[in-house]
């Protein structure tokens, strides 16, 4: 049983608090989240009790907040509340919509928020992005909020093909273009002074990451570049749901080697919550070493 509350996960990088919380988890086929490895090899790393009869395993739904005087960035928004029951049953099952809750345990409502991020527009990604109220108008969950995502990515998720229909939803961002909340950027922009996205191509042809940087301390929150973390140890490992796949082997490889240089504070959102830690090479081996 995988739980959907924790406690935050609270560290220090610079002069960042970082807290990081989760929405719950979502269930995928495990074939999928490893692509062409072999399941003998992956399913020791996921754990057999995690692995239920349909094959699917638990994706975590980590979100980060980042608070620096009187900036409150987050960093994801996960799966929300709007899917029908039906959708929840056949696309996305788990256990999830939990993030409003999380953000309580850190004494933040949602008027607290003054920036939201998205390393891109997937709907277990950008979910709670906005909220179906009562008469059925969707609204920003976080009314004082500026949000922020790659032009690219945008344009790509409101023309969805027969591939990506399936996790592009409009309502969990049209509307906040519609009034106004949502800026668009291109490639490495600010997002709040110290953080700023870091182009990660590979899964999305504009996926970007947010990287913070502060009195020489580095954090990477990585997005789905990894749908596991053993996949910046294993780069060849790639996800069937990346669409560039030879691009995202290049974007981990770089990722990876500057992880460790940097020695990188590493926030994986689908990783077993937290999914935070360090990238290190000890014999030419590297790993990834929760904290």
């Amino acid at each position: 049983m995988v739980p959907s509350m924790h406690s935050p996960a609270r560290y220090r990088v610079g002069d960042f608090d970082i807290a990081v919380i989760s929405d719950g988890h979502i269930r995928l086929d495990g074939g999928a989240v490893f692509g062409l490895v072999p399941r003998v090899l992956w399913e020791s790393i996921v754990g057999q009790e995690n692995i239920d009869a349909q094959h699917r395993i638990p994706l975590g739904l980590n979100c980060m907040v980042v608070r620096r005087g009187d900036d409150v960035l987050l960093v994801e928004t996960g799966m929300g509340n709007k899917h029908t029951e039906a959708v929840r049953e056949r696309s996305f099952p788990g256990d999830y919509g939990h993030l409003l809750s999380a953000l309580a345990t850190l004494d933040l409502a949602p008027e607290d928020i003054t920036a939201v991020a998205n390393t891109h527009l997937h709907t277990d990604h950008c979910g709670w992005n906005t909220t179906r109220r009562e008469d059925g108008e969707i609204v920003a969950t976080f009314p004082n909020a500026s949000y922020f995502a790659q032009e690219g990515e945008y344009e790509v998720a409101m023309h969805p093909n027969e591939r990506t229909r399936g996790t592009y939803f409009s309502e969990n961002f049209e509307p906040l273009m519609r009034s106004g909340r949502l800026t668009l950027v291109r490639g490495e922009r600010e997002v709040i002074p110290g953080v700023h996205f870091l182009p990660t191509p590979g899964h999305t042809a504009d996926h970007a990451s947010l990287v913070l940087s502060s009195r020489g301390e580095t954090a990477i929150f990585t997005g789905d570049l990894v749908h596991h973390a053993v996949q910046l140890e294993r780069p060849a490992w790639i996800a069937a749901f990346d669409v560039l796949p030879l691009v995202s082997l290049e974007t981990k490889k770089a990722l990876a080697e500057r992880a460790i240089r940097e020695r990188a504070l590493l926030v994986c959102v689908h990783n077993p919550f937290p999914g935070v830690g360090r990238l290190v090479e000890r014999d030419g081996r590297r790993s990834f070493v929760p904290e």
